[in-house]
């Protein structure tokens, strides 16, 4: 146990997982939030009767969950709900042709497959077995850090590298074992998880689709918030403080040392460690002066590859659409175009792809009886692309929308079921969530941007900071981001039982 105290920037799930382990350490543990509500991109929007998760909207590596709470001395079962969703997705391809995809029922899956592509449940087969090899060799190197160029040669990565596959794309990998471009699709989508193009990304990140159809794909009763409500709540047992409406104006540097934080009222809070969390680059440019960052300067940051965006149509419905499963999958009719669009060329797509969550046929908890919350995501250019997002823009681009979701998606007369809306689209991202060009899935997962090359958990421009959350390593997405939460408050720990023995030998020589 120890005295020290630890400051952290943001209410987010990495933050929040840092702070309930460091807590149950000993540590006085204060997290400065800028909301009125913990989560950040993990929180919920609740209109009237209805509730929705803001961003992500299902949780995989659900084991991750159980490790934060077990290292903090709790069960994560006395905070929260998981419940396994199964079908995982139904996918529909140019407006018509389903795709179920199982996990739970593999006779279901095998007809699925079967009855959609030549030989596709051998093929799968295939794939699970294979990828195994490669999720097993990969983990580890994921769950370690990387604070100096030594760590490359690390037995996690010399193990790791074999597997990497970082030299091909995602797409490409793939279709080392499908031959169907709609069957390639149905396991290189999870690419927009790292809003990348399956075209560009990485081999490396087949790993998701096994995770997904390995482990399952989960739901937490009440929403996706409750990760970060529960961990709020267990962190208050624990002693930690959460100041809401409490946002920080800069990190406190002194002699190259993080000494605290000062707070946009004027306060100056001191502590032994300081862990951002918000959002990375919106960090560097915002929250560390200029004079104290020499690797992240602002040149430095805009020359950095970063994630899509994605628009926000939160819909509270007067009905139920009983075709719609828990998660459903819109693709373009022409995918690669569509992306290429949202990655490259940065306009908005004519035929865009549309996720929408319907969450209540899980749980019901979510809407009045008998109603609706239909979570709608199109990915689409960050703001490096200069799409103004005016007030014309942003209904023009509602209206085209709403038009595909009751025509493609079937959702008849949805205009006239809308009973709550809200939308939040790429600049209400940067000016209301304070994420870096609306990049909502942060920093790209492109090779030079990732492990070594990523930002450090340990930060490099001064000491006693760390980072956590998706712009850190190992990545976004909320599995890696509780990882990130794991590494760093290690790296703490570490630092600390070091310096404990250091200034015992230093009063022994005495």
């Amino acid at each position: 146990m120890t005295s020290k105290s630890v400051q952290i920037i943001g209410a987010g799930p990495g933050g929040l997982a840092s702070a309930l382990i460091l807590a149950s350490k000993g540590y006085q543990v204060d997290i400065y939030e800028t909301k009125p509500t913990v989560g950040g991109r993990t929180g919920s929007i609740k209109i009237g009767e209805y509730t929705f998760d803001i961003g992500p909207t299902f949780l995989m590596m659900d084991f991750i969950v159980t490790e934060v709470f077990e290292k903090a001395g709790l069960n994560h079962r006395d905070y929260m709900q998981i419940k396994e969703v199964d079908p995982m997705y139904r996918l529909i391809y140019r407006g018509e042709e389903d795709l179920y995809l199982y996990r739970q029922d593999q006779e279901k899956m095998k007809d699925s497959l079967n009855e959609k592509f030549d030989n596709g449940y051998e093929h799968y087969q295939q794939f699970l077995t294979k990828e195994k090899t490669k999720y097993d060799r990969i983990l580890p190197s994921l769950r370690v850090p990387y604070t100096n160029v030594w760590d490359l040669l690390r037995k996690e990565i010399r193990e790791a590298l074999p597997q990497l596959d970082a030299n091909i794309s995602l797409h490409d990998h793939l279709g080392r074992y499908y031959k169907e471009e709609d069957y390639k699709l149905a396991f290189t989508f999870q690419a927009k998880y790292l809003g990348m193009s399956p075209w560009d990304c990485p081999g490396t990140f087949s790993i998701i689709p096994y995770i997904e159809h390995s482990g399952g794909i989960y739901h937490i009763m009440g929403g996706l918030n409750q990760l970060c409500e529960g961990m709020a709540r267990a962190l208050k047992d624990l002693g930690g403080r959460i100041h809401l409406n409490t946002p920080v104006k800069t990190v406190l540097v002194e002699d190259g040392i993080a000494r605290g934080l000062d707070l946009e009222n004027g306060e100056s809070k001191y502590s032994d460690h300081v862990v951002i969390n918000s959002d990375f680059a919106y960090s560097m440019e915002n929250l560390v002066k200029e004079k104290d960052r020499k690797k992240y300067t602002a040149k430095t940051l805009k020359k950095k590859k970063y994630s899509c965006s994605i628009f926000m149509m939160y819909l509270g419905v007067k009905r139920r659409y009983v075709h719609l499963q828990h998660h459903n999958i819109y693709f373009a009719d022409d995918y690669q175009k569509n992306v290429e669009e949202i990655s490259n060329t940065k306009v908005l797509s004519e035929d865009p792809s549309i996720y929408i969550q319907n969450a209540i046929i899980t749980d019901p908890s979510l809407a009045p009886e008998g109603k609706s919350t239909l979570y709608v995501l199109v990915p689409v250019p960050n703001n490096l692309s200069e799409i103004s997002w005016n007030s014309e823009e942003k209904e023009t681009f509602r209206e085209k929308i709403l038009g595909m979701l009751e025509n493609k998606a079937g959702l008849k007369d949805l205009r006239e079921q809308i009973e709550v809306e809200k939308i939040i689209s790429p600049k209400d991202w940067e000016e209301d969530f304070n994420i870096y060009q609306g990049a909502t899935f942060n920093l790209a997962h492109n090779i030079g941007q990732m492990l070594y090359f990523r930002p450090h958990n340990k930060f490099e421009d001064f000491d006693r900071a760390y980072l956590v959350g998706g712009g850190t390593h190992p990545g976004s997405g909320l599995p890696t981001i509780l990882q990130s939460a794991m590494i760093t408050s290690d790296l703490i720990l570490e630092r600390d039982r070091l310096d404990t023995e250091h200034q015992s030998k230093k009063k022994v020589n005495k």
